[in-house]
């Protein structure tokens, strides 16, 4: 995401790096190639000149700091004007005592408005919230049916310790377009059955369209001023760019938006959308998706895709998805295995089964201060996870337990059962030994010690991490050398 802004802006940044001060004209050339990077990556037009002359006016105004140089100054300047133009946010969803607090779900058809219903339930649901999915879109029969799908797959998949209740009246959908108040019938009773089940939260996710229109937004005002929900979201598509901020801005003027929600926001490398819809609506952004898995959805913090855009990673929330996937005992645990020398082999398929789960490893590095943007374009084949995972699981117990087992025969029927290599079984279990000690003799060293070990480290030590990728060099074999005949 943000992929081509955030390279635009680190150019026009390291060419003002190299300036000596800041001054009118470099300050002028430097906002025209930001806004042709925001123009490109399909940022509002009004956003983009009103950025753009709120940075300038800044930054000839700033104070200049003798210890500061003027690519540090600007960057400053720079990202304090992506916070405010993003934000503030309260990301936050707001409770009512006594329940059930009612969110209303709206948005165009092919947004993914259902599907982030069941997401918005999850993450309520890990809250410990009980939450009640209704399903109101009566022009899609089939959205009763996903949004079931998605309630099961929750109460299944989904951690937390919360319930998702599911809501529904199937003969109301025959009977749309013929009753004009059949989904607000249906939110009604929801709200009903939301009490009756003690509910904290009812979603209600009411029916899209393919654009807007009087016939939507009158079924929206009758829903709204029958239940009176105490949030509006809208869902928009982050692909769709400057369309979903239009569509955004009539829905508002309608129903007077409490949040939006954006999704495909890991798909679309332009952040037009992100960057656009606060200003131009008012309403913020609540929650952004950032994948097809019910647990990708995350709350919208602007300090921190500012961060990232202007490439200085984003450490908060990579620590975040790390305590959702490990909690504090088990790293303890693995934390003294490691100084003791004890890991196993099925402690480390655990570590990738969680980094699996926090999502493409791309995603994470690009969260990576300082070296994130520079391993942006680094091939990372993620199917060697895969392999490796396999091998593992085709090692016995003892095997993973101890692997120093793994004789040539155990070996080769490791690789047989894995679909590898005799050569990819050895690469692992030498990456593997070779980590495992590095870690034994890190932890028993004073922090100073460690620094400085890991100074000294020359190629070979440094590349036992790699070694599970690509292998240990090959040593080419030593001949020796033949005397000259005199």
């Amino acid at each position: 995401m943000f992929g081509t802004l955030s390279d635009r802006f680190s150019n026009v940044l390291r060419n003002l790096s190299g300036q000596a001060k800041i001054t009118e004209s470099n300050v002028r050339d430097a906002m025209r190639d930001v806004r042709t990077a925001l123009l490109e990556a399909d940022v509002h037009f009004e956003v983009v000149e009103s950025f753009t002359k709120s940075v300038q006016t800044k930054a000839l105004g700033a104070e200049v700091l003798a210890a500061v140089k003027p690519g540090q100054q600007m960057i400053k300047i720079v990202y304090d004007e992506l916070v405010e133009l993003m934000g503030p946010v309260d990301s936050h969803v707001m409770y009512v005592q006594p329940g059930p607090t009612i969110i209303m779900m709206c948005g165009l058809q092919g947004s993914g408005k259902t599907t982030t219903c069941g997401k918005l339930a999850a993450y309520l649901k890990k809250k410990g919230k009980n939450t009640m999915l209704a399903a109101a879109d009566l022009q899609r029969p089939a959205a009763v049916t996903q949004l079931q799908v998605l309630t099961d797959q929750v109460n299944a998949n989904s951690p937390g310790g919360g319930h998702v209740h599911f809501y529904s009246e199937p003969d109301k959908v025959a009977e749309y377009g013929k009753a004009v108040g059949a989904a607000v019938t249906v939110c009604r009773n929801a709200v009903k059955a939301a009490k009756e089940k003690n509910c904290d939260v009812l979603i209600l996710d009411t029916a899209g369209r393919l654009h807007v229109n009087d016939q939507l937004m009158d079924e929206l005002r009758q829903v709204n001023a029958a239940v009176n929900p105490h949030q509006i979201y809208l869902v928009i598509d982050a692909m769709t760019g400057q369309d979903a901020v239009n569509s955004a801005k009539a829905f508002n003027q309608q129903l007077e938006l409490d949040g939006v929600i954006v999704t495909k926001f890991d798909s679309d490398t332009r952040g037009g959308a992100a960057l656009s819809v606060k200003s131009i609506t008012g309403a913020p952004i609540k929650f952004i998706g950032t994948g097809e898995h019910l647990d990708a959805i995350e709350e919208f913090h602007p300090e921190r895709i500012a961060s990232r855009i202007l490439g200085m990673g984003d450490v908060v929330s990579l620590v975040e998805k790390a305590q959702e996937q490990v909690s504090e005992e088990e790293a303890q645990a693995l934390q003294e295995k490691m100084a003791k020398g004890t890991m196993t082999m099925d402690d480390f398929l655990g570590q990738l089964k969680s980094i699996r789960r926090m999502g493409p490893l791309k995603s994470l590095l690009g969260m990576l201060p300082g070296v994130g943007s520079a391993l942006k374009d680094l091939p990372i084949d993620e199917k060697q996870i895969d392999r490796t995972e396999a091998i593992i699981q085709s090692m016995t117990p003892a095997e993973r337990k101890d692997v120093n087992l793994l004789d040539n025969s155990r070996r080769r029927r490791v690789s047989k059962g894995s679909g590898t290599t005799q050569q990819d079984v050895s690469h692992l279990v030498r990456g593997f030994e070779m980590v495992s000690q590095m870690s034994k003799q890190l932890s028993n060293m004073s922090t100073l010690s460690r620094l400085k070990s890991m100074a000294g480290m020359g190629p070979k030590e440094m590349a036992a991490m790699g070694a599970m990728r690509k292998g240990p060099a090959v040593e080419k074999p030593k001949y020796k050398q033949r005397k000259k005949k005199r």
